[in-house]
């Protein structure tokens, strides 16, 4: 689907920006889920063992994997790091490829409202803003997003850098 196909299709069934209409979320079969860019780059870049069941279930549409613009534009700013550069010619990885995985795979969604919690880290808030307004999984490694959790899940986000979140 098209992102203006399902911007349309969640119009018609009622929702308003930065929510999701009823049973759009997710289902049994099909998670929500929103990625920090630490994650990002254990699955495309370092290849990290424990992000397995990604590097194997995106591609597959395991899970409903939602992003912003500005999530992608974090991407590729973080793909120019020097200590990525070098990580990216190491692993012989173009980082176009890593932001074309990201195009192929992420279903792009607006920019969600501001959550009632607010993050340390200014960076971050964008993806706790999506994961609450979506009621999502949200996998980071961030520190400031990790001592958020208890806080989370009260609004229904389930938050961890565990990949053991999200097994089935």
């Amino acid at each position: 689907m098209t992102v203006s196909a399902a911007a349309d299709e969640a119009a018609q069934a009622g929702s308003v920006k930065g929510q999701t209409a009823p049973g759009l979320a997710a289902t049994a079969e099909r998670p929500t889920l929103v990625l920090d860019t630490n994650i990002l780059l254990d699955v495309w870049v370092f290849g990290d063992a424990a992000a397995a069941p990604l590097i194997s279930g995106l591609p597959q549409g395991q899970w409903r994997w939602l992003a912003t613009p500005p999530m992608r534009e974090e991407l590729a700013r973080v793909l120019a790091y020097p200590q990525i550069v070098k990580s990216l010619a190491h692993h012989q990885i173009n980082p176009q490829t890593v932001l074309d995985q990201f195009d192929a795979h992420a279903e792009m969604v607006a920019v969600a409202a501001k959550a009632s919690v607010t993050c340390k880290d200014p960076d971050d808030q964008k993806f706790i803003d999506l994961a609450v307004a979506h009621h999502a999984t949200l996998l980071s490694k961030d520190q400031a997003v990790l001592c958020m959790a208890k806080r989370l899940l009260a609004l229904g986000v389930r938050a961890g850098a565990a990949i053991h979140l999200i097994a089935p």
